[in-house]
């Protein structure tokens, strides 16, 4: 059985995770498989094919954390066998991190373990109001290694702290307050969140907001450096010259709406049937 599905429609790719008998839990199987989607995404979204990734779950909890069968599997595992199976959680951490495209995650209960890495690895998080969070690893010996720069970006040093140390449970509110979800919503609400979200996004440039993503991630490397400022004005500058900068400024100054918010427009959306 899939623990997880791919279904890329219209530009939009849903990424859902498929194990809610367990609570979407994290084991080797699904963390290959998202793995293998996350491989397929980046060339799709490097193509213009793919222009937004919704990563959800199905069922009551957004994910567990780590499987419990698969953790009691890796009591027995040696030095580099834990450390095959965490390049593997780190390779999907990072996968889903740099996707070129904008990526929203829906979180509609619990997200703990690892399951907020996943959260912190999005762009944007959108939480029902039902949502928790918890950096748990502590509470059975471990540590929320693989998943801390990633959250500790999203939380800052101080707070990630606090919760990585303490195991606390963070409702919806906090995770916002703390910077970890962008927009928390009634449970009921959630759905419509996300499809208002997608609205905005897809009305962006594909072009420009793959540029501006690569443009952060330089930038949060070396925010006040020569280099870094060479490349923020040459990153501005082939945009304004390229097919789709021109077709902004273009239709900005036309009063229209620009050609890649058309069914015709400069990039034709893919459509494909559920995968596994």
């Amino acid at each position: 059985m899939a623990y997880s599905t791919l279904l890329i429609e219209e530009g939009v790719a849903r990424l859902t995770l498929n194990r809610p008998e367990v609570h979407n839990a994290f084991d080797d199987s699904l963390i290959a498989e998202l793995n293998a989607h996350l491989d397929e995404l980046h060339a799709l979204a490097n193509a213009g094919d793919v222009r937004v990734v919704v990563l959800g779950s199905e069922g009551k909890s957004f994910s567990a954390g780590a499987d419990l069968n698969w953790m009691k599997r890796m009591v027995d595992y040696g030095l580099e066998d834990n450390l095959a199976d965490s390049r593997k959680l780190s390779a999907l951490m990072f996968g889903l991190d740099t996707l070129p495209c904008p990526t929203v995650c829906r979180v509609q209960g619990a997200a703990f373990g690892g399951a907020v890495g996943l959260a912190a690895c999005c762009d944007l998080v959108i939480a029902s109001d039902k949502a928790k969070f918890c950096l748990s690893e502590v509470k059975i010996g471990l540590s929320p290694a693989v998943i801390s720069p990633y959250v500790q970006r999203a939380l800052g040093e101080r707070q990630m702290r606090r919760y990585a140390l303490t195991a606390e449970v963070m409702d919806a509110p906090t995770a916002m307050a703390l910077g970890l979800v962008h927009q928390v919503v009634e449970h009921d609400a959630l759905d419509s969140a996300v499809d208002a979200m997608l609205d905005t996004l897809l009305g962006g440039s594909p072009q420009a907001q793959r540029a501006t993503k690569a443009l952060l991630a330089s930038v949060a490397q070396a925010p006040d450096s020569d280099a870094t400022r060479e490349h923020t004005c040459q990153v501005i500058s082939k945009l304004r010259v390229s097919q789709e900068g021109q077709e902004g400024l273009a239709s900005f100054f036309e009063k229209r709406r620009p050609a890649w918010t058309q069914p015709s427009g400069l990039q034709e959306p893919n459509t494909a049937e559920p995968r596994s």
